[in-house]
């Protein structure tokens, strides 16, 4: 019997894990942010405008269309961090 709860117990605790493995970026940060984690958001926001900025930096020869969506990311991702600096 107590195998019996024992294996049904795991399989059920196991069934609630998935989930949390199969989340995307932008939700796993939801999920960290709603955990009160938001240093680590602002840390991740902070990097992702760094790798941004340099990639505009390597792509200002090419197309201005180009340059253009990662002008808009990098606004995105600095409101994004304005965001979160102002609710802590």
């Amino acid at each position: 019997m107590k195998t019996t709860a024992l294996v049904v117990t795991s399989a059920f605790v196991m069934s609630a894990a998935v989930p949390v493995f199969a989340q995307s970026h932008q939700q796993q940060l939801a999920c960290a942010w709603t955990a009160g984690n938001c240093l680590d958001e602002a840390k991740i926001l902070g990097k992702r405008i760094v790798e941004i900025k340099n990639e505009i930096a390597r792509n200002a020869d090419n197309s201005s269309e180009e340059v253009k969506k990662l002008e808009k990311k990098l606004q995105d991702a600095m409101g994004e961090l304005k965001r979160v600096e102002d609710e802590n």
